[in-house]
C-alpha cells in the first residue's frame, strides 16, 4: 500500500516546483505571484502566510515517508530562506502608526472592531509599527510587537528540525543567518536565539508581549 495518496503526492510535486521556482524576496525584488498575498484579509493576506501554511504538509508527510527526508528539507530550506527576506515582514516594515484608511474600512471589518470605536480603531492585521510608547522598531524579531511573525517563523524552523533530526543532521538554521537584508537594516539571528528571545518576552510580560 502506498504511504501517500495520489492527492498528497500531487501536492508534494506542486510544492517542490513552487519552492524551487526562483524569485526575489528582497526589498528591491518581488515574490513570484504564485505566493498568495490575497486570501483572508485583513490578517493573513501576506506572502509569508502561504510559506508557513505550506510547511504543515511537510511535517505530516515526513511521518509517513521518513526516507524522503532530503526532498522535504530541501523544500523547507527554500521556504525558510524566503522568510528571512524583506517581503516576509513587509507589513511591519511599511505600516507605521495608525492606519490612515481606518475611517473607510469595508463593512465586513465591523465584526473585527468594537462598535463604539468604528472609524477610530485599527483593524487586526495592521501592525502599527512605531506606536507609542514603543516607537519604530525595524527588526521584526527583536520588536516588542510582531509576536505572530516570530511565532510562525519558529513553527517553520521547528518543522524542519523535527524532520531532519539525525545526529549528523545539518542544523544550518542554528548558525547565524541574516534577516531583512535591507542595507543597514540587516539583523542576525539563529533558530535558538529567536526561541529564547520570544521566551524572554513572555516571561517579562505574562499578559502578552504585545
Amino acid at each position: 500500500m502506498r504511504e501517500l495518496s495520489d492527492r498528497s503526492l500531487g501536492w508534494l510535486r506542486y510544492l517542490h516546483r513552487k519552492a524551487h521556482t526562483p524569485d526575489d524576496w528582497s526589498r528591491d525584488g518581488q515574490p513570484n505571484p504564485h505566493w498568495d498575498d490575497r486570501s483572508d484579509p485583513p490578517m493573513a493576506s501576506w506572502h509569508r502566510f502561504d510559506l508557513v501554511d505550506s510547511s504543515y504538509a511537510m511535517g505530516l508527510m515526513a511521518h509517513r515517508t521518513p526516507a524522503w527526508t532530503e526532498p522535504y528539507v530541501a523544500i523547507l530550506d527554500q521556504l525558510i530562506d524566503r522568510h528571512t527576506g524583506w517581503w516576509s515582514a513587509a507589513d511591519w516594515l511599511t505600516q507605521f502608526g495608525d492606519d490612515p484608511d481606518r475611517s473607510s474600512y469595508p463593512d465586513v471589518y465591523r465584526k473585527l472592531i468594537p462598535p463604539q470605536l468604528w472609524g477610530r480603531y485599527d483593524v487586526p492585521g495592521w501592525t502599527a509599527n512605531g506606536t507609542e510608547p514603543w516607537g519604530v522598531q525595524i527588526d521584526p524579531v527583536a520588536a516588542d510587537g510582531m509576536l505572530f511573525y516570530k511565532g510562525f517563523f519558529l513553527v517553520l524552523l521547528g518543522i524542519r528540525s523535527m524532520i531532519d533530526n539525525a545526529p549528523n543532521a545539518d542544523d544550518r538554521w542554528n548558525r547565524p543567518f541574516d534577516m531583512i537584508r535591507d542595507r543597514d537594516n540587516t539583523f542576525t539571528w539563529t533558530h535558538s536565539e529567536i526561541a529564547e528571545h520570544l521566551c524572554q518576552q513572555w516571561l517579562a510580560t505574562p499578559i502578552g508581549c504585545h
